[in-house]
């Protein structure tokens, strides 16, 4: 699960970075609205965290020019804008929800869990798919019953493929999914990745589209 965080005040962003860094998320951190705007309408993230008190662009603008260009990216203002107005204009905007500063950090990371569950199409926490089940709010996996461990970097590509299944997903989208600016991926990182995966579930569980990319059949 790939995150932008739009956020200037520093101290804060750091914070956030770290907290989600922590719980597998891969995060990317601008910290102006301009910047913002340049990585939105370029890169392919899952999720972004928006202030709205930003240099160089408003939040409140960076959001309105995302949805004119046809985005339906999930967008979860953070703010310490808090009257009625602020958040009425954000939703109205295109926000997915709004988010006032001071916040705990557990409300935080409960919201972003809920944001990319309504984006994937899922009602339930929980992701049950041809004997796999997988628990986002705690990151365990198990397989027909059995627990299975699996590194951050699997974990986040089993998320994708099943978040839902029945999607084509190419080499490049995944790549940009799984890894931020400030990391380097070798070339065959992403088929050392569908391998091992293959090893720990089901050989036909992940389909290689040949000059395409990979999808997990819809079926259960």
């Amino acid at each position: 699960m790939r995150l932008l965080l739009v956020e200037d005040d520093v101290a804060l962003g750091e914070g956030i970075h770290q907290a989600l860094s922590r719980e597998g998320y891969t995060v990317d951190w601008v910290k102006d609205g301009a910047s913002a705007l340049h990585a939105l309408l370029s890169e392919v993230f899952d999720l972004a965290i928006l202030d709205l008190g930003l240099p160089r662009l408003d939040g409140l603008e960076v959001l309105r020019r995302l949805r004119e260009s046809g985005s339906s990216l999930p967008m979860l203002i953070l703010t310490a804008r808090d009257a009625t107005e602020d958040r009425i204009a954000g939703l109205d905007a295109g926000a997915d929800d709004y988010l006032i500063k001071p916040f705990d950090l557990s409300e935080l990371k409960a919201r972003l869990r809920a944001l990319l569950r309504r984006s994937a199409g899922r009602a339930r926490v929980m992701i049950e798919h041809a004997g796999i089940r997988l628990d986002p709010t705690t990151q365990q996996v198990s397989y027909k019953d059995d627990p299975v461990a699996l590194t951050p970097k699997e974990y986040q590509l089993l998320y994708e493929l099943l978040s839902p299944p029945g999607r084509v997903m190419t080499r490049e989208r995944l790549m940009q999914l799984l890894y931020g600016w400030n990391e380097e991926a070798e070339s065959n990182t992403l088929e050392v990745h569908i391998h091992h995966l293959r090893k720990k579930f089901s050989s036909d569980l992940i389909r290689t589209v040949r000059g395409v990319g990979y999808l997990v059949e819809d079926r259960q």
